[in-house]
């Protein structure tokens, strides 16, 4: 492809060259370069690729997208933009053919319910017919392939190179979790979304490498409003109007506020053997009954997000209705059947407010008795295992103290930080360091009525020691003990 092509919808200036050189590659990885790309110099948080211009020269690289002066020889066509991040956004669409033009593109934002909200409007798609990607914090899902992920959005390149997978795979639709560093570090920039859906907004990701402040987390979740051709958004959320305050796109809005398009009313928990959810019914945009199969009334916000989106895309109340009813996200409130009298939840709660935020949805179910298991990764905040360790106590019944990724720690003097919390309360607890040994321990002392959680791991397929991942599924526990191998 002609480099004038790749340049075609970015504002720049060709220092050197000529733009009508062929490139072989868009490359912004020093390791990736090779003879006839385009090497974007990237400015990254703990590296410089301006640095690398004089050897992406030698290793033959055709042209240099930059933000700054570089002294390369004048064989190497050198283009000079305002910031390369977001050149690199456009310049990949245009190698990859506009993919986001073949496919109806749905972002979702907010701090929590991402994931899950992801995953319910595919389920919700799939079941009138259409054909699903996904791009999200667990995984990147093309057709019958399931590719890990680092990033909950990952880089602009990479979104593109996804799409086009997509497109070639026969999906219509792309559904993705759009982080707010996604926005800040123009990860999307240059898409169009067709739906942009904001779940909820809470004080998280501000630190020295993400957000300076909660007004910057804030404006950065808000940029989707001015990237999508609709929105959808929590009116209940505090942060409503300074979200949606500078959209350039409809806005619709769903909640149990009675002034939203679609609400929410008569929520009830409800529970079954292997199952606990909660039903509701719509008014507004839409009219039905709901039975969503994830415990938890903040899951009804997800749900009515979800729901928003489907609907407009043509999704009728009765396919909503069977599709969440046997809803369900790998690792997030995960119940995995056993056939016995006691509910079992695999969950990705890793910190002191998520693992709060399990015990008191799970709690609100009204169990004769809350098991909790955890641990909590080495080489980590020591603060969190004490917070962890208070919490379980406080709120469970009975707390099973276990390994999480001990990595180049002693698994026992993690469960001794966490100890340190759990002896503030007055809660009752076991410790047992092996975590396949103690899932095991708990489902056999499991009674009638009980709700089990296994958290932290959720997702993960994996447990880590020393420098290495070995694999370790949960599900593959819980069956093994099923089948009398534990």
């Amino acid at each position: 492809m002609k480099c004038s092509q790749l340049l075609e919808h970015i504002e720049y200036t060709c220092l050197q060259g000529s733009t009508d050189v062929k490139v072989s590659a868009v490359v912004n990885d020093s390791r990736k370069i090779e003879e006839g790309c385009l090497f974007l110099c990237i400015k990254g948080a703990s590296f410089d690729g301006h640095t690398f211009a004089a050897e992406a020269a030698k290793k033959g690289a055709a042209v240099l997208v930059v933000e700054d002066a570089v002294e390369v020889p004048e064989s190497v066509t050198v283009i000079k933009v305002d910031n390369t991040r977001y050149a690199m956004a456009l310049i990949s669409a245009a190698w990859f053919g506009y993919p986001a033009n073949e496919l109806t593109t749905i972002a979702v934002t907010g701090t929590k319910g991402k994931t899950t909200t992801t995953y319910m409007v595919k389920a919700l798609l799939e079941e009138a017919g259409h054909k699903v990607g996904v791009i999200g914090t667990i995984e990147v899902v093309i057709g019958e392939k399931h590719i890990p992920v680092n990033n909950t959005t990952p880089e602009s390149y990479d979104i593109h190179s996804y799409f086009r997978q997509m497109a070639e795979e026969d999906c219509d639709v792309v559904v993705m979790e759009a982080s707010s560093q996604g926005f800040k570090l123009d990860r999307t920039a240059g898409i169009l979304f067709d739906y942009g859906l904001f779940t909820n907004l809470s004080p998280d990701h501000i630190g020295p490498n993400e957000h300076k402040d909660f007004a910057e987390y804030l404006s950065c979740k808000a940029k989707l409003f001015q990237q999508c051709k609709y929105g959808y958004a929590n009116l209940d959320d505090e942060h409503f109007a300074e979200i949606t305050k500078n959209a350039t796109c409809q806005i619709e809005t769903f909640g149990l506020n009675e002034k939203a398009d679609l609400v929410a009313y008569d929520v009830a928990l409800t529970r079954d053997r292997d199952f606990l959810g909660v039903d509701f019914d719509l008014k507004g945009t839409y009219e039905g009954k709901i039975s969503c199969g994830v415990p938890g009334t903040f899951n009804v916000h997800n749900a009515l997000g979800a729901i928003c989106i489907a609907g407009h895309m043509g999704v009728t109340v009765e396919q909503m209705n069977k599709a969440l009813r046997h809803f369900s996200v790998k690792g997030r409130v995960q119940i995995v059947p056993t056939g016995y009298d006691y509910t079992l939840i695999i969950d990705y709660a890793h910190n002191a407010v998520a693992l709060e935020s399990i015990l008191n949805t799970l709690r609100a179910y009204d169990p004769p008795r809350l098991i909790s298991l955890f641990g909590c990764g080495g080489n980590r905040s020591k603060l969190r295992r004490y917070e962890m360790g208070e919490v379980s106590g406080k709120l469970a019944d009975f707390t099973i103290i276990t390994s999480d990724n001990p990595r180049f720690e002693e698994p026992q003097a993690i469960i001794d930080d966490i100890l340190t919390g759990m002896k503030k309360t007055d809660g009752e607890y076991i410790s047992i360091i092996d975590r396949r040994e103690a899932i095991s321990y708990a489902m056999h002392h499991a009674q009638p009525g009980d709700i089990v959680v296994l958290a932290g791991k959720g997702h993960e397929t994996y447990q880590e020691i020393e420098g290495k991942k070995y694999h370790m599924s949960e599900e593959e526990i819980v069956q093994d003990v099923l089948d009398g191998k534990y």
